[in-house]
């Protein structure tokens, strides 16, 4: 039987009818999808809109700034992630999330079979990019993608998510923008905020917990409802040993791990810090400083108890420096951030203020590298004048003839300043601003004097800066707080000067601590420095090992005085505490090798010269001197024309007698040469008689002339004789008050009691003190021309 074709073209015709619609038909969705593309494009985020994180070197967020919503959201990839918690996820969530295109049509059937079956949602048909979609697009958030609008919406999103992103992205955005509880997004701020560790280091137990946590953020979360948060973990672990994606012991285990409910917070570690390198850094997501997270976190702890009973207003700073990197270890800007009492929102790492002592180990540096003294040069301690400059001592007392060395390790004030007058106070600002530390003057001054003595401007953090020159062979730099920040350098002492300061200054005893006292062979040696600016504003103390260099701060951000608070009393034992707490290596209590420009040698006071280049009747005081580059200067000049110079004088005496000879004597001598070493004239009243005698010129032969060499020598206190004893009033306890004069000075006149200044007059006028201290004491007026009068008396107990 033949059957003949049908004239339209039966089965065939109809299947070449329908391909022509079939391919319209395609172009047209894929027209449609296109133009739907583009007039409702992804919502995606035009800049990475995380927090901004700053973390320590280790990776750990020191602190997180919300994104303009408040939300903490930090930045974060597939790859920073645990394995575990991103396992954890796909089996909870989307197990077919790498193969599918969006959409799962096998879950969306089941999941609409099911509410059809049971009236109501058993199981979600939702993909980890339907989600996504749903993260992102505010139109699909609360209860809109339950309705079919909702979610054929949320499927052409999920499907323009994959034809727009790979499968990476798209797993990075879920990663850092799922909902976890109130104002925290993205698995990396859940781990800190929840947990407190970074997502890359999360257990079995806690990778579970975080992946069950956003489909329920509110009922789940561990924070306040641990037992919830618990059975949801519990119920995914179960799902991954069935799975076979953990074996049962790995779930077990995890089992065990209880749910900890801590308070959740952003982290707030080196506040004042993080706030400076957003401010540096605007545009980084992830700022990393060079802090050690867990040394950061034990200072501040530390900061806060150690100064929680001081004055309100008070405020302190603390910056632990590596010396090799110059990197920033910890920064404690303030006692507490935030406590608006103690005007915590304060940075003093980098407030200007009054630097106190802190500059006079430089001072003494720079004197050495120019050749003007070695570690003993000997120095006066008494009452001077510099151009109507008078400085006086922090306890107000003199020490006479003091080593470079004692004058450094004591922090004298005169010495200091004579040094400083013979450096030059424009050379020495202008050596320090050439290290990196700025200083800061009032308006319209320029270098003074003062400012060896605090009377100028300076930052913690530049000084810390060049306190670390002492231990990088007198290579001072600027503090780096980020890998990024450059690495400056400059010189500042040479070699030998930084290291014969260091030992100065390391040789230093702790307070209350001397030679013997402790076992301290197993504690590094610090080289440290304390300040006190005037009126007792600024406490500082500055230190360092070979490894770190240590800077404290405390005083009131406003400026106004703590009486009673000074360097050495409320900064250094912190100080102390920092640097013991330090991480250590061997040989960090030993002494740092010795420079060839640094040879000791013996010298002699008080020429102040080697003492092989000297007559041994010169000598009067030998002691051993470090000495750079073989200078070894002699004692300095007198800077009063008036008095004569420290050094050898030379006189002609009478064989016979040793009476001293001048140009004209009425009779012959027999003439013979005399050599004196001579003292300055202002050590005098605290020399041993000895030494004072054999520096004192042989008397004047009776039939020979005045030569004016003993000119301004003489000089009495009326008022009070040698030897008195004083009795206050009966009945009385105000002491004994008299009226005292120095006789035979034409010019100022300083009054000393025990080595204390207590008063000044002027010519003939006098000094009118009450003497109420029971106990022996001496009395001493000095003459600007070094004319002195020292004298002995008691003080009797008032009779009760």
């Amino acid at each position: 039987m033949i059957v003949s074709p049908s004239p339209k073209g039966g089965r065939g015709g109809k299947a070449r009818r329908v391909l022509p619609w079939l391919r319209w038909g395609t172009v047209a969705l894929l027209a449609s999808l296109l133009l739907l593309d583009l007039v409702f494009p992804l919502p995606l985020p035009t800049t990475r809109d995380t927090s901004i994180v700053v973390s320590a070197r280790d990776g750990s967020p020191l602190r997180a700034f919300a994104d303009a919503q408040g939300i903490w959201r930090y930045p974060t990839t597939p790859e920073r992630v645990s394995p575990l918690y991103v396992q954890a996820l796909l089996a909870y969530e989307d197990r077919w999330f790498w193969k599918h295109p969006g959409i799962n049509p096998v879950a969306l059937l089941r999941a609409g079979g099911q509410v059809l079956g049971n009236r109501r949602i058993v199981s979600g048909g939702s993909t980890l990019t339907m989600q996504v979609a749903r993260i992102l697009d505010p139109g699909l958030r609360g209860a809109r993608t339950r309705t079919p609008l909702g979610k054929l919406r949320q499927v052409l999103r999920a499907l323009q998510l994959e034809a727009h992103l790979s499968k990476r992205e798209i797993l990075t955005l879920y990663l850092e923008r799922a909902p976890f509880g109130g104002t925290i997004e993205g698995v990396e701020a859940a781990s800190w905020a929840y947990l407190g560790k970074p997502a890359a280091r999360l257990s079995h137990a806690e990778a579970a917990l975080l992946a069950v946590l956003p489909q329920a953020p509110s009922r789940l979360r561990p924070d306040r409802s641990p037992d919830a948060a618990r059975n949801a973990r519990d119920k995914l672990l179960a799902r991954m040993a069935s799975s076979g994606t953990w074996t049962q012991a790995q779930v077990e285990d995890a089992r065990i791990e209880g749910v900890v409910s801590r308070r959740l917070r952003p982290p707030m570690d080196a506040a004042l810090l993080a706030q400076r390198l957003r401010t540096a850094y605007p545009k980084a997501e992830r700022i990393a400083s060079t802090l050690d997270a867990s040394l950061q976190r034990t200072l501040e702890e530390r900061v806060s108890t150690y100064f929680s009973d001081l004055p309100p207003r008070t405020s302190a700073a603390l910056l632990v420096l590596d010396n090799a990197t110059l990197e920033a270890r910890a920064y404690v800007g303030s006692v507490a951030f935030g406590d608006k009492l103690r005007l915590g929102h304060v940075d003093m790492v980098q407030a200007w203020r009054s630097p106190g002592s802190t500059l006079k180990p430089f001072l003494y540096g720079m004197a050495l590298d120019a050749g003007m003294i070695h570690s003993e040069s000997l120095l006066v301690d008494a009452p001077q004048s510099f151009g109507g400059y008078r400085p006086s001592n922090f306890d107000a007392a003199f020490n006479g003839p003091v080593g470079a060395a004692t004058a450094l390790r004591l922090s004298l004030n005169v010495p200091a300043v004579d040094l400083l007058e013979r450096v030059g106070p424009a050379r020495f600002a202008a050596r320090l601003e050439h290290a990196g530390i700025t200083l800061k003057f009032p308006r319209g001054a320029s270098p003074n004097l003062s400012m060896i003595l605090g009377g100028t401007g300076a930052r913690l953090e530049d000084l810390v800066g060049a306190f670390a020159a002492l231990h990088r062979d007198g290579i001072a730099g600027r503090v780096r707080y980020s890998p990024a920040d450059p690495r400056i350098e400059r010189r500042l002492l040479s070699p030998g000067a930084a290291w014969i300061v260091r030992e100065v200054m390391a040789a230093n005893p702790r307070p209350g601590e001397g030679e013997g006292t402790f076992d301290t062979g197993r504690r590094p040696r610090v080289a440290w420095k304390t300040g006190t600016s005037y009126g007792y504003r600024d406490a500082w103390a500055i230190g360092g090992t070979p490894r770190y260099t240590v800077g404290v701060w405390v005083g009131r951000p406003d400026g106004t005085p703590m009486p009673g608070q000074y360097g050495a009393v409320t900064a250094l034992p912190l100080l102390f505490e920092v640097v013991d707490s330090l991480p250590r290596q061997p040989g960090d209590a030993g002494r740092v090798p010795r420079p060839a420009s640094v040879v000791e040698t013996d010298i002699c006071w008080p020429l102040g010269i080697a003492a092989d280049a000297q007559p041994a009747a010169l000598c009067q005081k030998r002691m051993q001197a470090w000495v750079l580059d073989g200078a070894i200067p002699p004692t300095f000049a007198e800077r009063d024309a008036r008095l004569w110079n420290a050094g050898i004088e030379r006189v002609q005496v009478d064989a016979r007698s040793g009476r001293r000879l001048s140009a004209d004597c009425a009779f012959p001598h027999d003439a013979r040469a005399m050599e004196i070493a001579r003292w300055p004239a202002l050590a005098s009243p605290w020399l041993p008689a000895a030494w004072r005698d054999a520096s004192r010129l042989p008397p004047l032969a009776d039939d020979c002339s005045d030569d004016g060499r003993d000119a301004g020598t003489a000089l009495r206190i009326e008022g009070l004789n040698d030897g008195a004893t004083l009795v206050s009033p009966p009945g009385g306890d105000g002491g004994v008050r008299l009226s005292l004069r120095a006789l035979g000075g034409e010019g100022r006149v300083q009054w000393l009691l025990d080595g204390r200044w207590i008063g000044e007059t002027h010519g003939g006028r006098s000094l009118v003190h009450v003497f109420d201290t029971p106990g022996t004491h001496e009395l001493t007026a000095l003459a600007d021309s070094g004319a002195w009068h020292g004298i002995r008396f008691s003080m009797l107990a008032p009779a009760r």
